[in-house]
This record gives structure tokens, sequence and C-alpha cells, in this order.
């Protein structure tokens, strides 16, 4: 760990990315207490870690220097935060309480409120890199909050980090991952009409795949996502229905602050037609399955 002192630990939400991040932080020597909705994935990851779990968050939370959360959306959010079985009711004062969510800056921004009015820390850390990322503890966290609060927390960050930012106010973390998802919306639209222009071609792909990654056209989609686009494979990954969510923020976002996303908007309805034919859960790379089965 960055300043070498283990830390009591909260984590919620044990997800495909929440499991292996609390996972890392008892790699990391800190302390570790687990909440999850369903009790038995909690279970399940106290048998194979040296962590203990709680029935509640409040009571994970309990004694805890830094809760850590990562759920599904705002509502989520909220539902491990708020109550007299949340968060909140059981993280003494001075505690931080960081989220990974991949949600609003609204609600990011109403949490860092009811934080300070309780006498605790608050950060926004969306992170990026996917569930490989996640496992191999190579995750980018882009964060928003206080730089005294954030300077608390980010030790603890880097067990499953390999960049770990500051991007100012809470909330920023969260419009940081927005940006961030509006990137891949393009990029995985382009690979995909690119790899299935080169399949109709007669092209080898992966002889394309090989040459065009060394050059300007390079990316961590071409990189990690090139090979299984040919072969059709989708069941991993980050999923479609997690993409639209995200990208529902993104135009929430842009409708009150102006900006255009018209390539976004049009990705985002080839990301519906993907749903419409059953690939809720497939990997964001399935867009070239609309352009191959045309």
């Amino acid at each position: 760990m960055a300043d070498g002192q283990p830390k009591t630990v909260a984590f919620l939400g044990l997800g495909v990315m929440g499991a292996p991040m609390a996972g890392h932080l008892v790699k990391k020597g800190h302390r570790v207490t687990v909440y999850n909705r369903n009790p038995d994935k909690a279970k399940k990851w106290t048998e194979v870690n040296a962590g203990r779990a709680a029935a509640t968050p409040s009571e994970a939370a309990q004694g805890a220097e830094i809760v850590l959360a990562c759920v599904g959306a705002d509502n989520d959010l909220r539902e491990v935060v708020y109550g007299d079985n949340g968060a909140f009711a059981g993280m003494a004062k001075g505690a931080v309480f960081v989220d990974h969510t991949t949600a609003s800056a609204d609600v990011a921004r109403e949490l860092d409120a009811a934080a300070k009015a309780k006498g605790l820390g608050f950060v926004d850390a969306p992170v990026s890199g996917g569930q490989a990322g996640a496992v191999n503890g190579q995750l980018t966290v882009m964060c928003g909050g206080d730089e005294a609060t954030f300077k608390a927390a980010e030790p603890v960050l880097w067990s499953y980090a390999k960049a770990v930012t500051l991007m100012g106010s809470a909330g920023m973390g969260q419009l940081t991952k927005m940006v961030n998802q509006i990137c891949i919306a393009g990029v995985v639209q382009g690979l995909a009409e690119g790899l299935n222009f080169a399949q109709r071609a007669g092209l080898d792909g992966e002889k394309v795949l090989a040459v065009i990654s060394k050059g300007a056209a390079q990316s961590w989609q071409m990189e990690n996502r090139g090979k299984t686009m040919l072969k059709s494979e989708f069941e991993f990954g980050f999923a479609v229905d997690w993409m639209r969510k995200d990208l529902g923020l993104c135009f929430a976002e842009a409708k009150r602050n102006g900006a255009l996303l018209p390539l976004t908007a049009l990705v985002d309805q080839f990301y519906a037609h993907v749903q419409q034919r059953g690939g809720r859960r497939w990997d964001t790379s399935s867009l070239i399955q609309l352009l191959q089965k045309m």
C-alpha cells in the first residue's frame, strides 16, 4: 500500500467488479468487512478471502476508516448509504466513503453534502478497465472530492489501481467517467465497422489487427476485443445493458451543459438493437454483430 499502513475498511457490493477489488484490499493487508445484498455472495467471498461478512451496510461500516461501494446505479447507492441500516449510520466522524459506482454527478454531489453534514468525507471514484482490470488490479480511478479527503482514501485505492487521479470537486469523477464512456462508444463502433469491412474484403482479420494495432488506429478496445469480435464471441465483459445505463447518464448531463453527442446517440441506438436481438448481457464489442448479420 502506498503509505505502508493497513486500514480497517468496508466494501459494499460484490459483483464482477467489487468482489475482486475487495480481494485486492485483503491481499494488500487491509482489514476488510464486506456486504452484499445477496448474502450468499458475501459468504462465498469470505470462503476464499481473509475478511468477514456483515448483514447490513451499517454493520460493515462500523469501525471502518474507509468505506467503499460498487453497486448498480443511483438508487442502489442511496439504498446502501441512507437509513438506519445504511453505511452513513455506521460510520464514525472522520471516516471516508468512496463510491466506485458509475452513477450521476448529481448523486455524487448529494452524497457529498450528506456526508459533510454528518462529519464524514466523500469521494466519487468511478473506475475504468472492466472486469479484467478489477481482477488484475489495474483499474483507472477518476475521483471527485476535496483534496484532504482524497488524500486520506488514495492509499487504499492503489490496492487495485494503475492510476488514481483527483479531477476536482464532488461529481467531477463521475463527469470524467462520462467522457470515458462517450469515447469508448465511438471507438467500438469504428472498430466494428473496420473489422466487418476487413472480413467482407477477404482479408485475414487477425493479420489486419496485428498490423494496424502498431499504428495510429491502436486502442485498448482493439488490443482486448479485436480477436473476439472477429470470432463473434460476446459472452463476457462489460454488458450492453450497463453501457446503455452509462450513456443515459451522459445524455442527461449533456442536456444540462449543452454538449452535443450525435455519434454517441447513434451508437446508443445500435446498442438498443443489440438488446432487441437478445444481447442485453453481451459485451459492448457486440456492435459488430449488427454488421455481420445484415
